[in-house]
């Protein structure tokens, strides 16, 4: 379902919805879910920090 090239094209609010959704419903980590999918963490967060997310200590993406 994820993969990098994706994580970098896909919509920036579908990506959210599916980041926090998995997060929430398949795994007990954002880290557990880059792992699964093999993607890269750091650049995950740095994209959605570009369109004003940050990574709450619910493992949620929010709005900064």
């Amino acid at each position: 379902m994820l993969d990098q090239n994706r994580v970098q094209t896909m919509d920036i609010n579908i990506l959210l919805s599916i980041i926090n959704m998995q997060v929430r419903n398949d795994f007990s980590s954002f880290e557990e879910l880059c792992h699964f999918y093999e993607l890269n963490q750091n650049q995950l967060v740095q994209r959605l920090a570009l369109a004003g997310y940050t990574l709450q200590a619910n493992q949620q993406f929010t709005a900064a």
